[in-house]
């Protein structure tokens, strides 16, 4: 028997390296947010790479980008991919790695002669990383049928702006129907995003289940006033009590064990003037836990909590849910395959959790799925200090490619 099949990492690390430049910055990271005009300069770079080596291009009316090669059959395909889009000052590795791995896959295939049983299909989904836009993982969303093409286009951002009118604006509205592909097996091959991998000095990640989270935004109403002549005991300070509120997570995290996240990352004042009172506060609640019946009862305990302080800070609260994932199991046959992989290459590997959400999290609750995991240096991720390693990166490469052809030969 000769030597594997393995990617042309050199390659794999030049596309890395051009897209990381687009929305890139001086220190190392990128801001490529889903619809940006920078989002539209990585997925321009993308279809014109998946075009030169004779992919069948489809967008979808969400813009996800499908690169579709014929197999010897017309089964349901192999599909392989991850999303292009990152968070406001993120890293060139998250999601970018798994789609332009998928494609490295594909040419690899293409220049090898190598024909597969089943269709392959590489995906870059629209909004995995919900920065700009809520949900995320809405373009995953939508290619499975769980959120309607009207529901995802009428979606209003962060900033302000409709998702279906920047959507048309940067040129990717397609026609392809969602929903309307049923693959056989999906994998996403992804960075870590957490220290596990690296602490043990193991290769490859099997992720075998995949956190659940719910985002929530909290408004609080009190009354904006002097922040000087207004005495203490007659104040009704939102801003007050949206930090009672963020303080609180904290606890909420150690009242609930190990697995228990809970995150304020955004917060806002009204008007937000040195001198004066808050009169408005708004922020946003990021809880994760693998069981989901502990999911459930952070966000209750949570409910609670804001109701106490509203009473006694005399503000009014509301609560809106922004995104509920529940916590998904992935496909134990398709992660032993990914597992055969890795031994096949002389990898060590171990099965794991993801810590991060991923459109294959969406993908499990349809289809035969699983995730394949490389290190991330430090465990840093949705930063600039982002990192994985040149042979990390073409190992978890091989995996994915080897993989994928025990799926679909």
């Amino acid at each position: 028997m000769g030597a594997p099949l393995t990617v042309n990492a050199s390659r794999l690390l030049r596309r890395l390296d051009e897209l990381g430049r687009l929305g890139g910055a001086p220190d190392g990271g990128v801001s490529r947010l889903a619809l940006s005009d920078e989002d539209k300069l990585g997925r321009d770079r993308l279809v014109a790479w998946m075009n030169e080596i004779g992919l069948d291009v489809r967008i979808d009316q969400v813009g996800n980008l499908l690169g579709f090669r014929a197999g010897e059959s017309d089964e349901a395909p192999v599909l392989f991919g991850s999303h292009l889009d990152s968070v406001r000052a993120g890293g060139r590795y998250d999601g970018a790695y798994g789609v332009l791995a998928a494609l490295e896959v594909l040419q690899t295939l293409q220049e090898g002669g190598v024909r597969t049983r089943r269709p392959l299909l590489m995906a870059a989904f629209t909004n995995e990383e919900g920065a700009r836009y809520a949900p995320d993982m809405q373009g995953s969303l939508a290619f499975v049928g769980d959120l309607s093409v009207d529901e995802a286009l009428a979606v209003t951002g962060f900033d302000g702006s409709n998702f279906g009118e920047e959507l048309r604006r940067i040129g990717y509205a397609g026609d392809f129907p969602c929903a309307s592909v049923r693959p056989y097996a999906c994998v996403e091959l992804h960075i870590e995003q957490g220290p596990v991998l690296e602490k043990e000095g193991i290769c490859i990640g099997a992720v075998e289940a995949i956190i659940g989270i719910s985002w929530q935004e909290v408004t609080l109403r009190g009354a904006a006033n002097h922040a000087g002549t207004t005495p203490m005991d007659l104040r009704r300070d939102a801003g007050l009590a949206a930090a009672r509120i963020a303080a609180y997570l904290r606890d909420l995290a150690a009242e609930l064990g190990p697995d228990q996240r809970a995150t304020c990352g955004m917060i806002a004042f009204r008007p937000n003037v040195i001198n004066v009172i808050p009169g408005e506060a708004r922020l946003s609640v990021d809880l994760r836990n693998p069981d989901e019946a502990v999911l459930r009862q952070a966000e209750q305990r949570l409910a609670a909590f804001i109701q106490r302080v509203a009473a006694e800070e005399r503000v009014e609260a509301e609560t809106r849910r922004l995104v509920y994932v529940a916590p998904a199991r992935c496909d134990p046959d398709v992660v032993a395959v990914i597992e055969a992989a890795a031994a096949s290459l002389g990898l060590s590997c171990r099965r794991m959790t993801s810590g991060a959400g991923h459109d294959a999290q969406i993908l499990a609750r349809r289809f035969p799925t699983a995730m394949i995991f490389i290190p991330s240096r430090g465990g840093v991720s949705h930063s600039p200090a982002e990192y994985s390693s040149p042979d990390d990166l073409a190992a978890g490469a091989n995996v994915l490619l080897q993989t994928v052809l025990k799926l679909a030969l």
